[in-house]
C-alpha cells in the first residue's frame, strides 16, 4: 500500500534531519515539555490544600532549574555553530520572531530557505488545502504540517499582527475585506513564513519590503 501510495502521489524526497539538527529538536521538545509541566503545577498549586504547597512549590522550583540549563543548551548549541547564528540572528531581526520562535524553525523546520512559498506553507501546515470527496466541495481549510512549528508560527504571528508594519498592514487589509479573524491571521502566518523564507534563503537581513508582496492565497 505505502509503494502504490509513493508511486501514485511521488512524493519529493526530503534528506533526513543532521544528528545536531536531531539533539536541536530534541531540547526544543524537552524545553516545551518542562514549560508544560510549570503551567500545570502552578495551576494545582492555587486549590490545593496548604499542606501540599511546599511540595508544589519545591517541585516547580525544580522545574524552573531545569529549564534554564535547557534554554541555556538551546543557546549554546545555537551559538556553537556559524550557520545556525547566522539564521537565528536574521529571524530574529523580524519584529514578531524572538529566540523560541527562531530556535523553532532551526530545528523542526530546516528546509526553510531551501522550499518555495508554497511548499514550505504546506510543510508547516499553513496552505489552504480542499477538501473535495467526489462531487462535493468542501471549503478549503488548514491541516497536516508540523504541529509545533505551526503553533510557534502563530504566536509568533500575533505579534507580528501588532509590531510589524507590514504584517499588520496586510492583516489588517484582509480584516477591512470581510475575512475572519481565524482566515486573516492563517494568512498573517502564512507571510510571515514566506518572509523568513526568502530571508533564509537569499541570506539577507530583514527588510520592510519583503513583507509588500501580495498573497494570493488567503
Amino acid at each position: 500500500m505505502l509503494a502504490r501510495f509513493a508511486e501514485a502521489v511521488k512524493p519529493e524526497p526530503r534528506p533526513l534531519k543532521d544528528e545536531e539538527t536531531r539533539h536541536l529538536a530534541a531540547l526544543l521538545s524537552r524545553r516545551r515539555q518542562l514549560s508544560d509541566m510549570i503551567v500545570a503545577e502552578s495551576n494545582r498549586l492555587g486549590p490545593a490544600p496548604k499542606k501540599l504547597h511546599k511540595g508544589i512549590q519545591k517541585h516547580i522550583d525544580w522545574l524552573r532549574r531545569e529549564l534554564r540549563l535547557v534554554e541555556k543548551d538551546l543557546d549554546d548549541n545555537i551559538k556553537s555553530s556559524p550557520v545556525w547564528r547566522e539564521k537565528d540572528d536574521l529571524m530574529q531581526g523580524v519584529k514578531g520572531i524572538g529566540p523560541v520562535s527562531a530556535m523553532t524553525m532551526l530545528a523542526e523546520v530546516p528546509e526553510l530557505g531551501r522550499l518555495g512559498r508554497k511548499q514550505i506553507a504546506a510543510l508547516v501546515g499553513v496552505a489552504p488545502l480542499n477538501r473535495d470527496s467526489g462531487i462535493r466541495q468542501g471549503k478549503r481549510s488548514i491541516w497536516g504540517g508540523r504541529a509545533s512549528a505551526r503553533a510557534v508560527l502563530y504566536m509568533a504571528t500575533r505579534s507580528a499582527v501588532r509590531w510589524n508594519a507590514p504584517v499588520r498592514t496586510f492583516y489588517e487589509r484582509l480584516i477591512a475585506k470581510g475575512k475572519p479573524d481565524k482566515v486573516a491571521m492563517v494568512a498573517a502566518m502564512r507571510k510571515l513564513l514566506t518572509i523568513l523564507n526568502a530571508m533564509v534563503r537569499d541570506n539577507r537581513p530583514w527588510d520592510p519590503t519583503l513583507g509588500l508582496a501580495p498573497e494570493h492565497s488567503c
